[in-house]
């Protein structure tokens, strides 16, 4: 491991060497990887960079594997839309997102696991394992798959069926517990003392959490080495949007982005599910848990395992954190489509509701660079939108059917 050094705890500062610890033996707070930032300031550049594939592991001196060959289903890289229609409606000229959905799994959520799986095989764990909402629990199932390595899912009851299709189908054991997200993220920490097995987002999160830093590279790469003025990340955990502020911040230590005004982090969260926002506008400094009820499963956490750290960064920003209703998550989702051709789930929902309410709010100049980030895609939960779309016009197989029902109705309207 060349360039990451060790781990540190984020609350006390105690160091730990590199290996398959997750929490400090001190304070009992979360660990994180330190890099030797001079050294990489010394060797990385954005013109070696610009020649590697096209994938998150163009910057593997920043994540935290070394050496080792890396468990690569091609995610990263994916696209950075201009998003002009939409941008049009809110009043920005500068309005991108950044597609995740365009990934192996259909989400962000292989990037995390790509950096997970290949740990998993290097600490030579038996299997790999996670508590998830769905997303994640697709994207390990795969990777365990080319891996080679078995899976356990721990998913909590009532999940998108298409969620839990698109794990069961690359042959992981899938286990659905009676409760919520929060109970199944409790239930897999106390498995994690009794089993050698990999939980990505638990025993192995230091390692884990490091993926999401590369959706702040590839932003800043793809707006030509420039940070936004803007960025809105949907918080669930919190780790992504913390993540993300970490990625623009080692940037700037490592030499590949200069100076300029700290771009601010914004958080988007369903009302139904909003602890994080709760202590926002409380103006706390705790995030109490909260009973999620929502349509947005993939948000739906409760008591957010990053929520202080993300209440921290987005005010250390300059940022908010805003919520939308689930009426609003589905006009947000129809509005991105109608708009972008872009069909996202129902956390892209949330962030693009967010989005346009921060737009309305005049909380960005016209001419500023906004991001916000898409993490799935539309397929995995097209429940959200059953029902409340135009339904098909059923004619018979003559010209003057199609005259009278479709073009008839068209002009009337």
């Amino acid at each position: 491991m060349a360039f990451a050094q060790k781990l540190v705890c984020r609350e006390c500062g105690t160091e730990y060497p590199l290996g398959p610890h997750y929490v400090c033996e001190e304070c009992f707070g979360p660990l994180e990887v330190h890099y030797d930032y001079d050294k990489l300031r010394q060797t990385l550049g954005a013109s070696e960079i610009a020649r590697r594939p096209s994938t998150l592991w163009r910057y593997r001196e920043l994540l935290p594997v070394g050496d080792a060959p890396p468990v690569d289903m091609g995610a990263g890289f994916t696209p950075l839309v201009r998003a002009e229609n939409l941008g049009r409606r809110l009043g920005l000229r500068n309005l991108y997102l950044k597609n995740d959905a365009a990934n192996p799994t259909h989400s962000f959520k292989d990037r995390a696991v790509s950096v997970a799986v290949t740990m998993a095989r290097q600490f030579d764990f038996e299997a790999a394992a996670c508590p998830s909402t769905g997303n994640l629990a697709n994207s390990l199932a795969a990777h365990a798959a080319k891996a080679s390595i078995p899976a356990y899912i721990f998913i909590p009851r009532g999940l998108e069926r298409a969620k839990i299709l698109s794990t069961a189908v690359y042959g992981p054991t899938v286990v659905e517990v009676d409760g919520t997200y929060d109970d199944v993220n409790r239930l897999c920490t106390e498995l994690a003392d009794e089993f050698r097995w990999a939980f990505v987002n638990v025993n192995l999160r230091p390692y884990y959490s490091e993926g999401a830093k590369t959706l702040a590279f590839e932003v800043v790469e793809q707006l030509g080495w420039r940070a936004p003025d803007h960025v809105i990340v949907p918080i669930a955990s919190g780790n992504l949007l913390v993540k993300i502020d970490k990625g623009l911040d080692e940037l700037r230590r490592v030499g590949l982005l200069d100076g300029g005004p700290v771009t601010r982090v914004h958080g988007a969260q369903p009302a139904g599910c909003a602890p994080v926002a709760d202590a926002f506008r409380r103006g706390a400094d705790d995030v109490k848990p909260v009973r999620p009820d929502t349509i947005v499963k993939s948000l739906a956490i409760g008591n957010p395992a990053d929520g202080i750290y993300a209440l921290q960064t987005v005010r250390s920003t300059g940022g908010v954190v805003e919520t939308v209703t689930d009426e609003e998550v589905v006009e947000s989702i129809r509005l991105l489509a109608e708009t972008e051709g872009l069909f996202t789930e129902t956390a892209g929902g949330v962030t693009t509701g967010v989005l346009r309410r921060l737009a309305e709010a005049g909380a960005f100049r016209p001419d500023e660079t906004v991001v916000a980030y898409i993490t799935g895609m539309g397929l995995k939960t097209p429940e959200a939108v059953d029902g409340v779309l135009k339904a098909p016009v059923r004619i018979p197989a003559t010209v003057r059917a199609f005259e009278e029902k479709v073009l008839g109705r068209v002009a009337v309207s």
